[in-house]
């Protein structure tokens, strides 16, 4: 699968209808690591070179942002498809019913236990279990979360913890997590528990920054509003200088 280049990180072309199979696979060929790309992702990574190494080494990375698609547009490598946990979430779960083991660490305690429950509504057999997000990075806390994870021998480990730190976390024990892919998800869990709300359907579409702006302004202003404008500079410097050379 070929990747697009976006302010120096390489976005994967994944069809629409495709993540799940691309997850499949790499299920299969283990151990893997999955992260997403939106213009908070890349705007951090443009300062933040560890970050940008690691979704740079990911086995995939895919396009989670309207704002990424209109960035591989300018630069004339249009993603197909644009894929949110919130969505996706919901045909993973549908995919791992009978199949799979999923573990999901992150959100504050409880969020995810009802994330989860909400998926075990609709698919009863799903094996799946949580924990919080908000476990110490080093020393007890950690390990303990860490031999949970191992014990329960999950084929597919969700981690949401926000960026860069669930992707710090993530390269920190990659090694030490004996899960064939690991996935970094983001606030899905705040979503799906309905602790985040996400907006109506119309405008989630087209542009649902503007929904999550709108339902929390005083947490979400700088990165939309000053975070926005500023993605959108440094893609078309990265456009014309494509043209320059």
């Amino acid at each position: 699968m070929s990747r697009v280049s976006v302010l120096g990180v390489g976005v994967d072309r994944v069809p629409a209808g495709g993540l799940i199979d691309a997850a499949e696979r790499l299920i299969s060929l283990g151990p893997a690591t999955v992260a997403y790309a939106n213009a908070h992702v890349l705007n951090t990574a443009y300062r933040d070179t560890g970050l940008a190494d690691f979704l740079n080494q990911a086995d995939l990375i895919y396009c989670d942002g309207s704002g990424v698609r209109l960035a591989t547009a300018l630069l004339g490598d249009p993603i197909p498809a644009r894929m949110t946990g919130a969505d996706w979430i919901w045909d993973l779960a549908a995919a791992a019913e009978g199949r799979w083991k999923i573990y999901w660490l992150g959100g504050e305690p409880g969020v995810s236990a009802q994330a989860v429950a909400r998926l075990c509504e609709r698919h009863p057999k799903l094996d799946i279990q949580s924990d919080h997000g908000f476990h110490s990075r080093t020393g007890p806390p950690d390990a303990a979360c860490i031999r949970r994870i191992n014990s329960f021998s999950p084929d597919v480990l969700l981690v949401g913890m926000g960026t860069p730190e669930q992707e710090m976390w993530v390269q920190q024990r990659r090694s030490d997590l004996d899960v064939p892919l690991v996935w970094c998800v983001g606030a899905t869990a705040d979503v799906l528990a309905g602790t985040e709300p996400r907006g109506p359907s119309w405008l989630v579409q087209h542009a649902e920054w503007l929904a999550r702006l709108k339902a929390n302004p005083k947490k979400m202003w700088r990165r939309y509003l000053v975070g926005n404008p500023l993605f959108l500079a440094r893609v078309l410097r990265q456009r014309l200088s494509k043209t320059e050379t």
